[in-house]
This record gives C-alpha cells, sequence and structure tokens, in this order.
C-alpha cells in the first residue's frame, strides 16, 4: 500500500495543486483514463469545502490529503479540524442564518454525484471525506 500525504495552508489558490497531485497519483495507481477528470473535480470540491472551513472557523491548521494506494482501489482521503455539529448535540439546530450549510450540503451532493463509493464523517474534531475508485492492474507484459 502505498501513500501520498499532502498538506496545504486553508488558502482557495493551493486547492488546484491538490487537484493536480490527486490526478497525476490516481493515473500512476491505475484509474481508469476516462475517470481522472471526476477524481480532480471530486478533489477540488472536497478541498475547497475544507479550505472554507478553516477559514470560517478561523482555523490556521493546513487541510490534510492522503492518497492511498492499494491493491484493485485508489483512495483520496481530504480531512479538515474544522467542529462540525454532531446530531442531538446542543446547538445542532436546524440552519444557519448565513446557509453555509446549505453550501456544505452542496458541495456534498456534487462530490456524492462524482462518486460512487464516499464516506463522509465529522465531528466535533474534524471532519474527513474518503473516497474511492477501482483501479485496473498495470497489463501483463510477455517477453
Amino acid at each position: 500500500m502505498a501513500t501520498v500525504e499532502l498538506r496545504f495552508s486553508a488558502l482557495p489558490e493551493h486547492v488546484r495543486t491538490a487537484r493536480l497531485v490527486a490526478a497525476a497519483v490516481a493515473r500512476r495507481a491505475g484509474v481508469d483514463e476516462a475517470v481522472l477528470d471526476e477524481v480532480r473535480l471530486a478533489v477540488g470540491e472536497a478541498c475547497t469545502r475544507a479550505v472554507g472551513l478553516h477559514q470560517t472557523g478561523g482555523i490556521s491548521a493546513p487541510v490534510k490529503v492522503l492518497l492511498i494506494e492499494e491493491e484493485k482501489q485508489f483512495s483520496i482521503e481530504v480531512g479538515d479540524e474544522a467542529a462540525h455539529a454532531v446530531a442531538g448535540a446542543p446547538g445542532a439546530g436546524p440552519g444557519d442564518p448565513d446557509g453555509e450549510a446549505d453550501e456544505d450540503e452542496m458541495g456534498l451532493a456534487v462530490i456524492s454525484g462524482l462518486v460512487d463509493d464516499v464516506e463522509v464523517s465529522a465531528g466535533e474534531h474534524g471532519g474527513l471525506i474518503k473516497m474511492t475508485w477501482p483501479t485496473t492492474p498495470p497489463p501483463t507484459i510477455l517477453v
């Protein structure tokens, strides 16, 4: 299992770099060429969401991206350190006046539309979006 870890300051201009690195590692891992645009877009959405959460929350910690190459699959984990309301917790009421929750839900909906295998977890110490794609092994060359 090979893993590439990328950490970047929560600034929008770094999202493009994360997208490019993710696409390059996905290609090397064996993700189908036809899916690479979806990988790029999904990573862009996840990183943009994390950057927004960090900026809104005044969090100086970097956004963390893990690119994980396993035997038959490639995963990308985008983590933030923003406190997320936990269902049923005090103060976890419906909606917010600024519409930030609506933007968050829209970003997650876009990611879900791009990636078949998505897991989203969030708690008071941060959130994580894990996206997984199948890989195809390189062709065997007989000599």
